[in-house]
């Protein structure tokens, strides 16, 4: 038992000293590498849905596909939702649909997907890419870490709602509202 121990905190540390290269890496850049860093999360966004929808294909899981896309539906409707009823201004000024950060939500959503549905050995690298994806929306002044964090909470969330276990033990409703007898909202409730 200790010799696994030792070798899964050796594996995660890894995983750790890539994440901590990679980031101190990319502070060197400079200005004019904000555009590849801009490209490569544009890139690097799908690779963890990619790699979920690859594996599921490759093990003929249809069941995991069916709920790797129910979650990436319910992750870009939520995301096109938000944007357009904030309305909160990018640091860039380019637009107005900075929150959430859509980029950082797809990414998120397939790496939960792909922890959830076959394990940390799958998740550990698909976070730590989509880590990459969020620091780099801010690098490139796309978001700031607001719409990340918002981005990245509404992708884990789409994921764990229909990826298995959790979606077997749980009953999800979701409902329109009035609060205070008039203002438009919905209702969401999870039952564990």
């Amino acid at each position: 038992m200790r010799y696994f121990v030792s070798l899964h905190k050796i594996e995660l540390m890894k995983y750790w000293i890539l994440l901590f290269g990679l980031l101190f890496i990319a502070e060197g850049l400079d200005a004019q590498k904000r555009k590849g860093v801009e490209y490569s999360t544009d890139v690097l966004m799908f690779a963890p849905p990619a790699a979920g929808f690859v594996k599921s294909l490759v093990q003929k899981d249809y069941t995991g596909m069916k709920q790797l896309m129910l979650g990436a539906a319910t992750n870009l409707a939520a995301c096109y939702i938000l944007k357009y009823a904030v309305k909160k201004e990018r640091p860039d000024h380019s637009d107005n649909h900075a929150f959430p950060s859509n980029h950082t939500s797809v990414a998120f959503q397939g790496a939960a997907f792909l922890q959830k549905r076959y394990g940390w050995k799958w998740g550990i690298p698909a976070y730590l890419l989509s880590a990459y994806v969020g620091w780099g929306r801010t690098y490139c002044k796309q978001h700031d870490w607001w719409d990340v964090l918002g981005g990245m909470v509404i992708g884990i969330g789409a994921a764990y709602i229909y990826t298995r276990p959790l979606a077997e033990r749980c009953t999800l409703n979701v409902s329109p509202s009035l609060l205070d007898g008039e203002h438009p909202g919905v209702h969401v409730s999870l039952v564990f």
